[in-house]
């Protein structure tokens, strides 16, 4: 195992199988981000959602996906020499890695694509015990998706924070008020129906418990852009209120927690959940 892969897992306490998979799945990222600032990338966009708060800003559960936006529109945006340093990075590594950008059916802002890795390949490269190991299917594929917004909406602010593994390195990412802003789109506008996205929900929660405020003028253009918000005057704290009862009040808390579960070490962190719950929790968000 490369020794700098070995630093990194040394500071995760992995107990179960899936412990082992969350740990190498956010190495992985973090090695990604690594390949990312050597190309420059962070002088065109900036790291966002959850994997930032994680990463970033140490968010007490698990990510999966790498979510970015460029600083400013264009159209002409590419993001395969990316990709290529990406994979550079990893496979210098000893990661045996491949990234494969999404082909579009229909034209969007987002930029996707998936990089791909074997599961049980990587457990054994970074030598989890063999009763660990031996639970994981041959073919198990672990997946990451990279996704950049070329049309951010405006009004964010970023700033630059420093990881020091694999090797010291710098990543610019959205700050705490502007995360949040994007935290809460992600609740009012995802249509997941009985699929409810539950790590949405712990991230407000998290916010919540910081007492990190929402910059509303930056929620407020992410509506606008994606039809959430369509009235003449700008919105103001009580009309959020309104938005977000009214999404608690619809949650399936159950299909919440099911999504999250994979995603968090303690189970009891979500006991709590209800819908009254998170409704009482808009007495103390705060927006700026």
């Amino acid at each position: 195992m490369n020794p700098a892969i070995q630093s990194m897992l040394a500071h995760y306490k992995c107990v179960s199988t899936q412990d082992y998979e969350n740990a190498l799945k956010e190495i992985m990222q973090e090695v990604a981000l690594l390949g990312l600032w050597r190309a420059k990338f962070f002088e065109h966009a900036a790291f966002y959602g959850g994997t930032s708060l994680r990463i970033l800003y140490q968010l007490d559960r698990f990510s999966e996906d790498l979510d970015f936006s460029l600083l400013a529109p264009q159209k002409n945006f590419s993001l395969s020499p990316y990709l290529k340093a990406i994979e550079a990075e990893l496979n210098g590594m000893g990661f045996n890695v491949s990234i494969n950008e999404k082909n579009k059916t229909i034209q969007t802002a987002i930029e996707s694509a998936f990089l791909k890795a074997g599961t049980k390949e990587h457990l054994l490269k970074i030598a989890v015990p063999n009763n660990k190991v031996g639970l994981i299917q041959n073919n198990k594929i672990m997946t990451i998706k990279l996704e950049v917004d070329t049309d951010p909406p405006a009004g964010f602010e970023t700033e630059v924070k420093t990881l020091l593994q694999p090797i010291p390195f710098a990543v610019k990412t959205y700050k705490e008020q502007d995360l949040f802003a994007g935290k809460i789109h992600a609740i009012i506008h995802r249509g997941w129906k009985n699929r409810v996205k539950g790590r949405d929900y712990y991230d407000f929660v998290w916010f919540i418990s910081r007492n990190i405020p929402v910059h509303l003028a930056h929620l407020e253009q992410r509506l606008r852009q994606s039809g959430g918000w369509t009235a003449k005057k700008s919105m103001q704290a009580n009309d959020l209120h309104e938005l977000l009862e009214n999404k608690f009040a619809e949650l399936n808390i159950g299909a919440a927690k099911k999504d999250l579960s994979p995603f968090l070490k303690d189970p009891m962190a979500i006991e709590i959940w209800s819908r009254t719950f998170f409704q009482s929790l808009l007495s103390q968000l705060r927006a700026i």
